[in-house]
């Protein structure tokens, strides 16, 4: 059974443009969270969120940027910086075994915008050529395997905010069956788009304000953009070329509670976390820390605090 290791981490928020300022402010007790800026919500005024206020310095010429969609070029962005932290570049020799997952909750929002926009207030008949490769949700995982260079296995995982963990779930899986060597994995979205707005708007859990996660006066998520990445290798290969291990994958759970389609139940989580336990080897009394969904709604965190307890004590 083959041990999966991390040896690189990217990413970017609102907190920061790479990782390590992204940790600095995270210590620091520091929130993304205020106005939104962006030009393209027309007429939502009001709006809260953790936004990116500007984007890193980036090398990544035209041609290639006028193919992707935002939520496409921030994993990029983190991918490169993952891999650069790993030490690891592609070649003809090891590319068939690089490969890589990225989860992300919706699609290339800001083309699907603009193209229903131009289509239905603008009164065009035709929309951009690259509309299809630029909205599809695996247009990032194609994008990173594109601009690094990886020949592995590459595909987009999505299921909704469980999209990155199971992207990584996957990662592990590629390597431990042997189909690759080295696998970049992780999450980015980027929903900052009037009709995606509306639409979580429609459902009554946005907070007018901030998100307060597990506190008696919670009033809702706050939506974010951003991405994060990982370099994962096994074991095997990280030792033979002196790679600095940052962490060990140790167990995966994965569940479904077949409950409902936007309200979880407390066996479902329950279920996963002690299937993750299981896959480790560990019991819960082993855990130190434990990363919770937390969005701050009312039914949520009641039900995630309840599956907690139900694994934990």
């Amino acid at each position: 059974d083959r041990r999966v290791v991390i040896t690189g981490v990217g990413g970017l928020c609102g907190l920061g443009t790479d990782a390590a300022s992204m940790w600095k402010e995270i210590r620091e007790g520091r929130s993304a969270i205020g106005p939104l800026a962006n030009s393209e919500l027309h007429d939502l005024e009001g709006m809260t969120g953790a936004e990116i206020k500007a984007l890193p310095e980036h090398d990544i010429n035209r041609g290639h940027l006028i193919s992707m969609d935002r939520f496409s070029l921030l994993a990029v962005l983190a991918a490169r910086e993952a891999m650069r932290q790993a030490g690891l570049s592609c070649d003809e020799g090891n590319a068939h075994r690089f490969g890589a997952t990225v989860g992300v909750g919706g699609l290339g929002w800001d083309v699907m915008e603009e193209t229903y926009r131009a289509l239905l207030l603008d009164g065009a008949r035709r929309v951009g050529i690259l509309a299809v490769p630029k909205t599809m949700p695996s247009a990032a995982a194609g994008q990173v395997s594109l601009r690094l260079g990886l020949r592995g296995p590459v595909f987009g995982v999505n299921s909704a905010c469980a999209s990155a963990n199971h992207a990584i779930a996957s990662a592990v899986d590629q390597i431990k069956l042997g189909r690759a060597d080295v696998m970049v994995s992780g999450g980015s979205d980027a929903p900052f788009a009037w009709g995606v707005l509306k639409a979580w708007e429609a459902m009554r859990v946005l907070s007018p304000d901030t998100c307060r996660p597990f506190s008696a006066d919670r009033k809702g998520l706050v939506l974010g953009e951003g991405a994060g990445m990982a370099v994962l290798e096994s074991y095997e290969h990280a030792t033979r070329r002196g790679a600095t291990i940052l962490a060990e994958i140790a167990g995966v759970g994965l569940s479904a509670d077949a409950f409902h389609i936007a309200a979880p139940s407390v066996e479902g989580p329950a279920s996963a976390m002690r299937a993750c336990l299981a896959d480790a080897g560990l019991n819960a009394e082993n855990v130190d820390y434990l990363n919770a969904h937390g969005t701050g709604t009312k039914s949520n965190d009641q039900t995630e605090t309840a599956a907690i307890k139900r694994v934990f004590g």
